[in-house]
């Protein structure tokens, strides 16, 4: 009988350590799930399609950043100016845009610049991590603060409004439709295929073991400058999400969300060390983020503990989910 019952604990463990090897991100998704039913328990209103819609129009580009935080995190690199590069292509795209007009064809041309500049910080932290070995951690804290302050030189200060055109749309609806939505499919669609290249293998591969990798003939300079354009491309793509919520420039609305995005790719069953990644993880960390902040203002904490409320909320999460992955991997 003792026997029996062994195997079958032995059964349902090896069960749920193949479900988590297949679907890493399932810890946060049930995390996802606890939050939305407690937020819809302290204000019904709050599970509606309106606020739900408002929610992820709201942490979108807070989702981008995770997912660019995601590539580079899979090499085992890190990236400290992933909010920095979000701050200088708001703040570049506002400009650009309130110069030339504030037209279709203005948005469109910012757009497209703000990708480049995107890229263009990625290369600059690819070349100085990989191709320099510069320490992640320590390089791309001083790109940062140089990408801040390209980003206040373009904007001293912020407030600089959005063209209507830009923050209509992105707020507004398409065939009946909330923008965002379409947002989110376009990502999907982007991620997608990007899961049918080898880049991602690649760097799952070089953050596994990096000397490995480099035994195999995998150029592991390249591949790793490879995660961190990826890192730019989604930081702009953050941007423009950013900038169509907020409907303004801000040279320092990235400062705070670079540790977000750290922390919502941990939440999402990444490991920070490489080799083991997923970017829906990433995606519903960064929710989590987003319904720990709501459950907390649901509840009526006082403006001045929110922030210590928010803070010991994530931490917990963040303990439950790392602890329940770890325990079913064991």
């Amino acid at each position: 009988m003792t026997s029996t019952t062994t195997d079958m604990r032995t059964s349902g463990a090896g069960g749920l350590r193949s479900w988590l090897e297949r679907y890493p991100f399932l810890p946060a998704l049930v995390i996802v799930v606890a939050l939305l039913a407690l937020n819809g328990l302290f204000s019904p209103n709050s599970l509606s399609f309106r606020s739900l819609t408002g929610l992820l129009s709201t942490y979108m580009a807070l989702i981008m950043l995770a997912i660019a935080q995601t590539y580079v995190v899979s090499a085992g690199d890190i990236d400290l100016s992933a909010g920095a590069t979000l701050s200088l292509v708001n703040v570049a795209i506002v400009v650009l845009m309130e110069r030339w007009g504030g037209g279709a064809g203005a948005v469109l041309l910012a757009l497209a610049l703000g990708v480049l500049i995107g890229l263009t910080c990625g290369l600059v932290n690819g070349l100085v991590v990989a191709a320099l070995r510069l320490q992640a951690i320590v390089a791309t804290f001083a790109t940062s603060i140089f990408f801040t302050g390209l980003a206040l030189y373009v904007m001293p200060v912020a407030g600089t409004p959005a063209p209507a055109l830009f923050w209509r749309t992105y707020g507004g609806r398409l065939l009946g439709l909330p923008f965002v939505f379409y947002v989110l499919a376009a990502l999907a669609v982007l991620l997608y295929l990007l899961s049918r290249t080898r880049i991602v293998t690649e760097l799952l591969a070089v953050g596994d073991d990096q000397q490995a990798a480099y035994q195999t003939g995998l150029p592991v300079v390249a591949v790793r400058i490879r995660g961190y354009l990826l890192s730019g491309l989604f930081s702009a793509l953050a941007a423009f999400c950013l900038t169509g919520d907020t409907a303004s420039g801000d040279p320092l609305v990235g400062g705070k969300m670079t540790l977000y995005s750290v922390a919502a790719v941990v939440l999402g069953g990444s490991a920070l060390a490489g080799g083991w990644t997923t970017v829906v993880g990433s995606l519903l960390g960064a929710l989590t983020i987003g319904l720990v902040n709501s459950l907390v203002f649901f509840m009526g904490t006082p403006s001045e503990w929110q922030n210590f409320v928010q803070g010991l909320a994530i931490l917990l999460v963040l303990m439950a989910g790392v602890l329940a992955g770890r325990r079913a991997r064991a």
